[in-house]
Parts: C-alpha cells; structure tokens; sequence
C-alpha cells in the first residue's frame, strides 16, 4: 500500500472511513487552531483510500523528539506498523501512540512492532447506548434509581434548554470550571473548549443540554455529532439543589435529543471495567453512566510504536503528577 499525506481534496473520503469523532475531519482543524502540528495521511491500494488517520505531534520538552498521538484509530496490524515507521522517522518521533476504536475481541493479527502502552490515555471501557430503541424500551432498560431519579428531576420542576450558540457556551463553562476547582481535577482551558465549538458549530456537529431549577443553572453537558454518533465528552455541574437529580434528566435529554436527529448510537466516552472498584476515583462516573443501560464495551489495549527506547522509557517514568507530565497529557489532548 501507498502512504500519502492527505490535502483539502480528500475530506469527504476520509470521513467516510473513520470510525471516531476525535479522528474526524472537523476534529483535525480543532487541534490545528491550538497551533498543534497534525498531518492526515491515508492508506492507498491501487488509487483507493482503504485506511485514514490523523496524528498530532508534540515535543518532548528540553529536546528535539516528539511524541506522536494517534487516538482511536484503526487496526494496529503490519499495514498501519510499516505506515507509522515512517510517520516515525519523516517527524523525528520517539515514539507514537495509538489507541484503536477497535473492539476487543476483533478478528486480525496485531503487528509485533506494537508495544502494548504502559500509560493508556484512553479509557479501556465505554458505554454505548443504542439509540434504535424506542423511548420505552431505552426507559425499560435503565436502572430502576435511574428511572426514578429522572422522575424527581421532572416534578421537580428542572428545566431544559438544548442550544448551540454563544451564550449556550458560556453557560457550560461556567458549570465546567466550577467542576473542575471543586474536584480538583485536570481539565482544558477555557480557549480549548470554545474552540472546540468555534469548530463544531460550523455544521451544527456540537450541541449543549443545560439543566436549571429556579431560574439557577445546575448542570451543562456539550455533545458533539460525527457521523450517526453522539458524544458526551464533557459536562459541568453546579453544588447547589442536588437533590433535584437535575443531571440525570440531561442524559436523558440528550438521548433523546440523539432520536430526534436520526442518529444510531450514544457514546458516553468512558468507563472502568466490569468489576468496578466502588474506591476508584471514577466510580461515581461509572455508575452514573451505567445507569442508562448502555452496553459495556472493551476496546483493544493501547499501542506504542516505539523508535527511541531510552527517550520512551524515561517518558513513562516520569509520575503522572508531576509538571512534566500535566504538560505532556494537555499537549496530547487529554
């Protein structure tokens, strides 16, 4: 197969073989307006596009490696290694990631020059809600607290607004960083989040479901749209009235939303493993979501290709909580 890198011209043949909104397109051109270096190349056999990806490259600071990143991608077989060898060697790699939006279990030969990654970024679990289902068999197949809790949230009065413009932006960040300063956790700036929507909004591809009670707003989830998916890749949430079961009532919204617009599947974007550890950090998360009934899904592990061992090495050493590696994990995306 021909490797080539792609231009303006192959858009619609590269969409139609990628499998993940993060792989799309639109998606490209989001971490390109951050001023990150990304490439789209794609796989030809006899003139035909078979394969498509994207990767985004990010230096290794204090040196002139760079680590390359390629998130939900296609099949880690001896077609891709060959490919990403040289990907490798054209950028000056130490190493590349790659984690396919391939389910475990999925027939083919994983290529020996993939390393199994010792640092996923990418959740090995999913919940994936099918959307065929009507709105009483999708209610049937909830958790008989999630049912209940979506009830309270309607008597109670929640009100729902689904926008997709400006002041729609600025209503979820707010209840985004009020989340993040409250659990202390790691998340995106305010500047990757619009652009996220500057993007999306183009081609009504991004959508906000914002929940409040009492003229107060208490949750916001954004939702983005590739293909016959729907994404909930990230959501805010508010301390106050939590009684009012108010996000509870926006998963519901926005599957319902996902009917509306004919589309086929909700990806909830992440979860732990089957046997849950209640003490897990995520658990809350996890049980939230798993509430809806989605199907749990696994995906293959996450690969490196790896062309400087010492640099790889070191790089994995280095403790998710240091400087070094918060810089690392917000230049890749995560």
């Amino acid at each position: 197969m021909d490797l080539k890198i792609l231009d303006e011209s192959h858009q619609a043949e590269y969409d139609h073989l990628v499998t993940h909104v993060i792989q799309s397109w639109r998606w490209g051109q989001f971490r390109k307006s951050l001023g990150i270096p990304l490439l789209r190349y794609g796989l030809f056999d006899n003139n035909k596009m078979v394969k498509a990806f994207q990767i985004s490259f990010h230096r290794i600071p204090l040196l002139k490696k760079s680590v390359g990143y390629l998130p939900k991608g296609p099949f880690p077989d001896s077609e891709l290694a060959k490919a990403l060898k040289k990907i490798s060697c054209d950028n000056n790699c130490a190493f590349i990631k790659t984690e396919p939006d391939i389910e475990a279990g999925t027939t083919g030969k994983i290529d020996s020059h993939f390393k199994k990654s010792l640092k996923p970024l990418f959740t090995k679990y999913n919940f994936i809600l099918d959307l065929a289902a009507s709105e009483e068999e999708l209610l049937k197949n909830m958790h008989q607290k999630t049912r209940y809790n979506i009830r309270v949230a309607q008597k109670r009065g929640v009100k729902i607004d689904i926008r997709n413009d400006a002041e729609g932006l600025q209503a979820y960040l707010k209840l985004y960083f009020q989340t993040t300063r409250r659990q202390n956790y790691f998340g995106h700036n305010e500047i990757y989040h619009t652009k996220v929507w500057e993007t999306f909004a183009e081609t009504g591809q991004v959508q906000f479901v914002l929940a409040s009670f009492e003229g107060k707003p208490l949750v916001a989830w954004m939702l983005l749209i590739f293909k016959d998916t729907l994404y909930y890749p990230y959501g805010g949430s508010s301390r106050l009235h939590r009684d009012t079961m108010a996000s509870n009532l926006v998963a519901w919204e926005a599957i319902k939303l996902g009917k509306k617009l004919g589309l086929k599947k909700f990806d909830m974007w992440g979860a732990l493993g089957p046997d849950a550890d209640p003490k897990d950090s995520w658990f809350g998360f996890h049980k939230f979501k798993q509430g809806y009934g989605g199907r749990l899904a696994e995906y293959l592990s996450s690969f490196d290709l790896v062309e400087n061992p010492v640099l790889y090495y070191a790089f994995n050493s280095v403790d998710k909580f240091t400087k070094l590696k918060v810089l690392l994990l917000k230049a890749l995306g995560r």
